[in-house]
């Protein structure tokens, strides 16, 4: 059974705990270690592995704690080099390309983000559960069948955003670099209606906007349109 524990969720720092009941693993780090260690407990000794989509700071953070920790961390080359840090226990992985972590099988994909070399991450588990984990992206290339859980970014409406903009609370160079990085309410809503939801047991929005979302509202339209189980992390 796969248990997924947001850690945090936002433009201040993301980070999520994933398990299938054998190999728990970390979505991002984009918070501090000492506070990832209070919120498990201090059972980070577990953690199999921490996965990192791109070199922003509110993802990776805690790299260097991490793999101090002991802990190997997987991301990108250009993702890697964004970190400009040394250590044997971070692994160079590559979009297209799976690889193993205990009982999860994990296939890197590509994303679109003003970052050096972004990834989305599909992890399939041997008892069964198929994840999807999407964030800071505007676009989505590809679809999945057989899904279990979607984790997947619901930033900001498109309403929203406009109005705050009306109303100066948004700088308009704001609203454009939203535009080309972060998948609004829209987008989730297209990804629904083009991919297989058949298997899929929960939905989980992350990475809301703080001024440009309205978690209730996305909650209730997600559900309305997809028949399932939806979570705001």
């Amino acid at each position: 059974m796969v248990e997924i524990t947001p850690l945090a969720s936002s433009s201040l720092g993301n980070c999520y705990h994933i398990t299938d009941g054998k190999t728990p693993i970390l979505l991002e780090c984009g918070i501090q270690f000492k506070e990832i260690r209070r919120k498990l407990n201090f059972r980070t000794s577990e953690i199999a592995a921490c996965l990192v989509s791109h070199e922003h700071q509110d993802h990776c953070k805690a790299v260097k704690d991490i793999v101090r920790a002991g802990i190997d961390v997987q991301a990108s080359k250009g993702t890697i080099e964004g970190f400009n840090i040394q250590s044997h226990r971070i692994k160079r992985i590559e979009a297209r390309r799976s690889f193993s972590v205990g009982t999860w099988r994990i296939l890197p994909f590509e994303t679109q983000h003003n970052a050096a070399e972004p990834l989305g991450f599909l992890l399939a588990s041997k008892t069964g559960a198929k994840v999807l984990f999407a964030t800071d992206t505007y676009y989505i290339r590809y679809k999945f069948t057989g899904l279990t859980h979607i984790m997947i970014e619901a930033n900001y409406d498109k309403d929203i955003l406009e109005e705050n903009v009306r109303n100066g609370k948004v700088p308009i160079a704001v609203k454009r670099q939203l535009l080309r990085a972060h998948f609004s309410l829209d987008n989730v809503k297209e990804f629904f209606r083009a991919n297989d939801l058949s298997k899929v047991q929960e939905i989980w929005l992350i990475h809301l906007s703080n001024k440009n979302a309205d978690a209730d509202r996305f909650k209730t339209e997600i559900q309305a349109i997809t028949g399932k189980p939806v979570y705001i992390a």
